[in-house]
């Protein structure tokens, strides 16, 4: 079901703040700065091997984010599992008994299918991505 961890999503206040820590410190490459407007959200994508690193920030007051901040502060948000099939996924993991946020797949970065399992289940915000192959 799970063939590796796609990425590690991190929330900060501003992309352009953390980005010096991930380019010029660790001498990684960003690879592309992206808006999700239905998530109210602006990513940048930072590959590592196979994985990468998802810097968000919120570009509303009332993001998910940006209460996400408020509440906890900014840090790891969610770690993402690549799945090949992820309607099968969601379906075998609520058979499992595993919440999850989306029942259904909706778009994210990059063209992939995405879905949140709930933290109450799984102890940390989880998220299933399905790459557009």
């Amino acid at each position: 079901m799970i063939t590796r961890i796609d990425h590690i999503g991190i929330a900060v206040k501003s992309i352009d703040s953390e980005l010096k820590l991930y380019t010029e410190v660790l001498g990684l490459e960003l690879k592309d700065i992206e808006v999700v407007e239905d998530q109210k959200a602006r990513t940048a994508i930072i590959p590592v091997g196979e994985t990468k690193i998802e810097l968000i920030e919120s570009t509303e007051p009332d993001g998910v984010i940006a209460r996400f901040i408020e509440r906890r502060g900014e840090g790891l948000h969610h770690l993402a599992f690549e799945v090949s099939d992820i309607r099968k996924a969601l379906k075998k993991l609520e058979q499992g008994g595993i919440p999850v946020i989306d029942a259904e797949p909706r778009g994210g970065v990059e063209e992939t299918s995405i879905a949140f399992l709930h933290p109450k289940g799984t102890k940390v915000l989880m998220e299933l991505v399905e790459p557009k192959w």
